[in-house]
């Protein structure tokens, strides 16, 4: 049987950041009052000349050397992103261009917001399991800082720019073990851009909370595991208010739980490849350790997804 295989991990954050002490010379907040209510102290900002393909460009460099393949083994690119360079071509393809890879192999976008790398993963693992694909690049890369109000104080404060990347690698042991997928679209208007980022940040805070528990909950189960199964909690990187509350509710300690938004905000598709990658490279996950990764963002959409690492 054909499973796949996280084999590499890369991010990239741009150079520019914005700290909460600079925030507070462009609108009425604080420094104090944006880490208690998220837990954010700096995010990073694209320069005017970089776009999502250059942040993914960057990061998949590092996923591809840190799997030790050759670049031309890639025959799927999946590209998770709310802010594409434009409408089309997608930025998968851009990116392909980018890397140099002419496998021809097959390359595309998909949309669900900040639960796109949850979505992306599943459909790249759905192509190794099926023998359509034997090498996958699946990235997260956004650039919501050209989405953001900045003079909304309730939501500019949050956001950020960056990306991260994984190598997904057909093997013959388990990796991607299992991943639940949800959407519920009579809530789009709780969280939406039109054509900059509005939300209502309590409503979406009770919604992600018990979305979020739930769907962890529906995979444990379906594989007859507990909370306490879990050496990893990867969750996205929005707001530690909910991650907490999250934590919390599957019965985790903090100190089972990567942690990375003080650092870049909420990145959207990029945060958990972000945070993967932050915990690989420093030691905490390691080979043979059960990871578990979860999103929610704009739609609603949200799920959840199971790692032998």
């Amino acid at each position: 049987m054909i499973y796949s295989r996280i084999t590499g991990t890369g991010s990239y954050l741009p150079e520019k950041t914005l700290t909460n002490f600079d925030l507070e010379k462009l609108v009425e907040t604080s420094h104090d009052w944006i880490m208690t209510r998220s837990g954010i102290a700096e995010r990073h900002i694209a320069a005017d000349s970089e776009m999502a393909s250059d942040l993914a460009f960057h990061a998949s460099l590092k996923a591809i050397e840190a799997a030790a393949i050759n670049p031309q083994e890639v025959d799927l690119i999946i590209v998770a992103t709310t802010s594409p360079d434009m409408p089309f071509p997608s930025t998968a393809c851009i990116l392909q261009d980018k890397l140099g890879i002419k496998s021809g192999g097959a390359a595309f976008d998909i949309q669900a917001v900040c639960g796109g790398f949850v979505y992306a993963l599943n459909i790249a693992d759905m192509y190794i399991r099926s023998g359509q694909a034997r090498t996958a690049l699946v990235v997260g890369a956004e650039v919501l800082s050209r989405m953001v109000d900045w003079r909304d104080r309730t939501t500019c404060v949050l956001f950020g720019d960056g990306a991260g990347a994984v190598i997904l690698r057909a093997s013959e042991q388990p990796g991607v073990i299992a991943a639940k997928l949800h959407a519920d679209g009579s809530y789009r208007n709780m969280l939406k851009a039109s054509p900059t980022i509005e939300m209502d940040g309590k409503g979406v805070f009770k919604f992600a909370v018990n979305a979020l528990s739930d769907v962890v909950e529906e995979l444990l189960a379906s594989q007859n595991l507990q909370g306490s199964d879990i050496d990893w909690l990867v969750p996205h990187q929005a707001n530690i208010r909910i991650i907490e509350a999250t934590a919390k509710k599957l019965g985790l300690g903090m100190n089972n739980v990567v942690v990375t938004v003080a650092g870049h905000g909420n990145t959207s598709s990029a945060s958990i490849p972000l945070a993967l990658d932050t915990a690989v490279r420093d030691g905490r996950i390691k080979p043979g350790q059960k990871v578990l990764i979860e999103a929610i963002g704009g739609g609603f959409t949200w799920g959840a997804a199971l790692i032998n690492w």
